[in-house]
């Protein structure tokens, strides 16, 4: 396969070394779970956190004589995730066997695809802080998982689960198109985005379904494909920056001493914080690949394919879109609010018949922030979408204040109610009658007539009066109000 570069060297992003600049280069093979309650080819449960071997069949186990059987669900979510990349979508693929021997891996080969696999070339745009990049996706494939080799259980023993066994995944291949690990890690993040949005995978690296292998290279800024590593099962977006750090100087650091790269494959030690070596590279040829005697080859038609895709979800590149377009938000905030699909979805009931741009403000900053404060999330916060509209409708409506605003968002996080209802019952509405207000600062003004000369030299002085006419009416004058009277009888313009 011939790769052809898709990016010129950007010198922002090379490495320094002793003795001149390095470019990174980044590939990336992320293992998605398929979001499906059986396996790719046996009717097995896919559940996860049972006990160890309780989701087994005997196709599973590779007992003798059993047949695999595909799972069209699986094919289906695929193909969406296809779709949701932008990509190529063939409707002739076919399953091959990949041999090697391991301890969890019952059949002593596993079923993937290779040369023609179920999604061809797409892409992923990521919207990073100076620029745009498009990565490009060579493909995606579905196979099935291998068990878990438990080491830890017994000082003389290695056990084995086989409840992942047969657990349907897609391995999501990058081009190397990636160049820091700011970069890699904006790639994972959109990609799980992207596939939780189109519900094909949950995306929860710490329970394993979904993890990558990093593939990391150096090279002069000009040069070819230097040699490249790959850093296995990484489960953590974290820890997939920290990993090509690592990388990148320990290559770097071998190619300035006169040494060259093994091509191999590497761990990630998150407590160390640094990569090991785990055993030479394989090719493809090592793997003995051929078509899996067992499967017929996986045909579909075109109509099948364009009735998934007239069925997918807003994505969330079109979200954001909308989101700017539609509302006013800016690029960042709706970025904010579209990385889960459910704040989208919160923030929308927000907003509907208010002002979006101060819906966008309290659902970001103040419930949030609380939420992340409280190590919350949006399914468990106290307050909800009806509530925290109803606040915002007391502030357009000029019923409370914004600061008065917060004291009520406070009380509803702490004690529930209807906004409006408490408004009411704890005498919470802003005074917005000129003569009580007047009344307030004219009495502010003749107390502090040294205050007001240095006002009219100094007009940034407005805020103390400002603060001190809130503070005589407990919060409850309208600010504005507060602010048009003081300058107009301390006389700044």
């Amino acid at each position: 396969m011939t790769i052809v570069e898709a990016r010129t060297p950007d010198p922002k992003k090379f490495i320094k070394g002793a003795t001149g600049d390095w470019e990174v280069v980044i590939g990336m093979e992320v293992h998605a779970q398929v979001t499906s309650a059986a396996k790719l080819f046996s009717g097995a449960s896919t559940e996860f956190g049972k006990d160890p071997n309780s989701n087994v069949s005997l196709v599973d186990a590779a007992m003798p004589g059993m047949l695999p059987v595909i799972n069209e669900e699986c094919v289906a979510q695929a193909i969406r995730t296809g779709l949701g990349l932008k990509a190529q979508i063939n409707l002739k693929s076919v399953f091959d066997r990949k041999n090697y021997f391991y301890p969890d891996l019952p059949q002593g080969y596993q079923i993937s695809q290779f040369k023609q696999p179920i999604v061809g070339e797409g892409k992923i745009v990521l919207d990073m802080p100076d620029e745009q990049v498009v990565v490009g996706v060579e493909r995606l494939h579905l196979e099935q998982d291998a068990g878990k080799s438990l080491h830890d259980q017994h000082p003389t023993m290695s056990f084995v689960d086989l409840n992942r066994s047969g657990v349907a995944l897609m391995e999501i291949v990058s081009k190397p198109d990636l160049r820091s690990s700011d970069e890699a890690k904006a790639y994972l993040t959109k990609l799980r985005i992207i596939l939780r949005y189109l519900g094909t995978c949950d995306g929860n690296m710490d329970q394993g379904s979904m993890r990558a292998d990093v593939n990391v290279s150096v090279r002069r800024p000009g040069e070819g494909f230097g040699t490249r590593c790959e850093i296995k099962n990484v489960n953590s977006i974290r820890f997939v920056g920290q990993a090509i750090e690592y990388e990148a100087r320990r290559q770097i650091a071998i190619l300035e001493d006169g040494g060259s790269i093994d091509q191999e494959t590497r761990l990630y030690d998150a407590v160390k914080g640094e990569t090991r070596s785990m055993r030479s590279k394989e090719e493809a040829h090592d793997y003995r690949y051929f078509p899996d005697p067992d499967l017929l080859p996986l045909e579909f038609t075109q109509e099948y394919v364009d009735e998934l895709a007239a069925h997918l979800p807003e994505l969330p590149d079109d979200k954001k879109a909308r989101f700017v377009a539609d509302y006013g938000l800016t690029p960042y905030d709706a970025d904010v609010l579209v990385a889960e699909k459910v704040s989208a979805d919160f923030f929308e009931q927000v907003a509907k018949g208010r002002d979006a741009k101060l819906a966008a403000n309290w659902v970001i900053n103040e419930l949030f922030g609380r939420l992340n404060k409280e190590g919350l999330t949006l399914e468990t916060s106290p307050v909800s979408a009806a509530q925290l509209g109803g606040i915002i409708d007391l502030i357009k409506s000029d019923t409370i204040s914004g600061k008065i605003a917060k004291d009520l968002f406070e009380i509803v996080w702490t004690e529930g109610g209807d906004p409006a209802a408490l408004v009411e019952a704890r005498g919470m509405k802003q005074v917005t009658d000129l003569g009580a207000i007047e009344a307030v600062v004219d009495e502010i003004i003749a107390a502090n007539p040294d205050k007001v000369a240095q006002a009219r030299e100094k007009p940034t002085l407005l805020g103390w009066f400002v603060g001190q006419v809130m503070k005589a009416s407990q919060g409850k004058a309208n600010p504005q109000a507060v602010n048009d009277l003081l300058k107009a009888k301390i006389g700044i313009e």
